[in-house]
């Protein structure tokens, strides 16, 4: 796991900051390439191969340097039988996988990846990114240069960048920034599964996708499948996941243990691969404890169990926090993420998390309805919400059935939105954006699509926006702040090509979530853990805003602060003084994207403002 970065046409530019800026990503090893007018940036994290893993690699005219690991690099080997290898690195094998097969490789890896490689015959730059998108890769023209980067901040760190004010209306609206787009102008996310290519001379780009996962959602082969015949194939291909992620490492492997399903069963399987592996629970002040089921499993499988009781200096470590991820970001889940990882990384250099689980297996509550059209019958009685109060409750029925209501007679993007991120709906009327139109019509394309059932409708569409614009990227900075790597057994290119063509039944049964991933729990976990709700990282949002950083968010969000030139005055003030009837945990949303928003605006240098 590493930090990558380069630049064509840039001697002008001063590299050693774009290595500091990544030195978190690689506290191993830092290097720096030239090669007439390319240069190669390599910050090392070491875990495979660590004696002789030292990037960039050179063979023939080509050059790589990659962020990642290919778990299955060993197997790919025995294809790469005329090459002679020097390092046990995944880093070599992939550079011939690409001499060798060019762009037919990518359907051959099981990895996360982001890497670069440079053809100094043919003048060119190649990258790609794996089908998730788990490892970032950033890139901008500037002048007459091109630059990219695994972080925003290396870029920002070099070149002046200019506001891009189209993506802050998208974050605003949205609650993220839709793909490929970023906070700045000219400066782009390559998407999950693609590659680009760039002609080093002219700086022509061209981009093409190796992978979509919509093609596995339209795929009906497994549709009559039995439910013993599904379970034994997720059993096994889940297993294999977890085996390769762990014994694809030189060092010490370990697993974040919540107390949900998806982590439970990583844990009691990686504990048949790794007897006595260190499992990570975390508490956090004021959240929900989940440190009593996660102990459990950890005394079942005999696990070398590690509580992490964090209590957080956030007034200190806020900004800090915030501003690594080099744009505005309002997951408040990356909070307790970081603190986290930073306790982990105290004991592992690698550990597994559950990443993907709910979005491939569907674990979240909205799903329930999606996968019983539920909308098309309570939008009869959709007129009851003029004569019913708000919901104050987050957590409560009533909240479920408030909403479910405001839903049932929008469409598209505010369906969607209504649905999932919740942030500004029915408060505040945020301006239109290009970018938000983008996804409006990525999502009408979807839901308009015959062959998905509405289910699928809406897992594929949050595997294609919040799993890879928001929950991707905030496991990757909280994490590699940290200099911790962090592998996800459920974003294998098995399970990413088997979960989709599940039958919806596999999935939601009546009104239970993630069904055959309960199901195979109950073969392994302890029975209390089976039918634990969704909860994610509990943030105690509401009780940040209102104690914690409340002197924060006052004095951030005063009069004349720059987020006025996106959201009126007077709305900011209504909210922060409590004068607008909202639920508690929406306003806690709010003022929190605002905060956010108010933090990066402030700390950056920009060319626009």
């Amino acid at each position: 796991m590493c930090g990558i970065a380069g630049i064509v046409n840039g001697e002008a530019f001063d590299l050693n900051k774009m290595i500091i800026a990544l030195g978190h990503r690689g506290p191993d090893a830092q290097r720096l390439y030239r090669d007439n007018q390319v240069a190669l940036i390599h910050t090392r994290l070491a875990i495979q191969d660590v004696q002789h893993g030292v990037q960039p690699f050179h063979y023939e005219h080509f050059s790589i340097i990659f962020n990642g690991e290919i778990y299955n690099h060993q197997v790919l080997r025995t294809y790469l039988t005329e090459f002679t290898f020097h390092t046990n690195s995944d880093t070599e094998t992939l550079l011939y996988l690409f001499v060798k097969f060019r762009f037919k490789m990518f359907d051959m890896l099981d990895g996360m990846f982001a890497f670069c490689i440079y053809d100094n015959l043919e003048k060119k730059l190649i990258f790609g990114r794996d089908r998730a998108g788990k490892k970032p890769l950033y890139y901008t023209q500037y002048q007459q240069s091109f630059l990219f980067a695994s972080e925003l901040n290396a870029i920002k760190n070099i070149i002046p960048l200019a506001i891009n004010s189209d993506a802050i209306y998208s974050y605003l609206r949205i609650g993220l920034i839709w793909r490929p787009y970023t906070a700045y102008q000219n400066v782009y996310k390559l998407e999950a599964g693609h590659y680009l290519v760039l002609d080093i001379n002219t700086l022509k780009i061209e981009k093409a996708s190796y992978f979509n996962i919509l093609d596995f959602y339209q795929d009906q082969s497994m549709s009559n499948s039995r439910l013993d015949q599904m379970l034994s194939e997720l059993d096994a291909k889940l297993k294999a996941s977890i085996a390769d992620r762990i014994t694809a490492s030189d060092v010490d492997v370990g697993v974040f243990l919540s107390g949900g399903i998806d982590s439970n069963l990583i844990a009691a399987l990686a504990a048949e691969v790794k007897p006595n592996i260190k499992t990570f629970t975390v508490r956090f002040d004021g959240a929900y404890d989940e440190s009593t089921l996660a102990r459990l499993t950890a005394n079942q499988f005999k696990t070398n169990h590690i509580e992490l009781c964090i209590s957080a200096n956030l007034k200190n470590d806020i900004e800090k926090i915030l501003l690594s991820y080099g744009e505005p970001f309002m997951d408040s889940s990356a909070i307790p993420s970081y603190y986290v990882s930073r306790e982990a990384a105290n004991h592992v250099k690698v550990v597994l998390s559950g990443d993907g689980a709910d979005e491939l297996f569907a674990g979240y509550r909205r799903y329930v309805p999606a996968a019983h059209n539920l909308s098309q019958y309570i939008r009869i009685i959709s007129p009851l919400i003029k004569f019913l109060p708000k919901a104050k409750t987050k957590h409560s029925f009533y909240n479920y059935f408030y909403r479910l209501l405001a839903m049932s007679n929008k469409t598209g993007l505010d369906y969607y939105l209504s649905a999932t991120t919740d942030v500004f709906e029915d408060v505040v009327n945020i301006k239109h954006s290009d970018i938000s139109e983008n996804l409006s019509f990525f999502i009408n394309d979807v839901f308009a699509n015959s062959k998905l059932s509405s289910l699928n409708k809406m897992l594929y569409t949050d595997y294609s926006v919040i799993l890879f614009c928001d929950l991707l990227v905030k496991m990757d900075i909280a994490s590699m702040v940290n200099s911790l790597e962090v592998r996800s057994p459920f974003l294998s290119k098995h399970l990413l090509e088997f979960a989709p063509g599940l039958a919806d039944k596999f999935k939601i049964n009546k009104i239970k979530t993630k069904y055959i991933l309960r199901k195979l729990a109950e073969k392994y976990l302890p029975q209390e853990l089976i039918n634990q709700p969704k909860r994610g990282f509990e943030v105690p949002l509401k009780k940040w805003i209102d104690h914690d950083l409340r002197e924060n968010i006052q004095d951030t969000l005063h009069i004349g602060c720059y987020a006025e030139e996106y959201v009126n005055r007077n709305v900011i003030q209504s909210i922060l003084a409590n004068k607008i009837v909202i639920p508690s945990d929406k306003r806690a949303k709010i003022l929190w994207s605002l905060y956010c928003l108010e933090i990066w605006l402030r700390h950056g240098n920009f060319s626009n403002r």
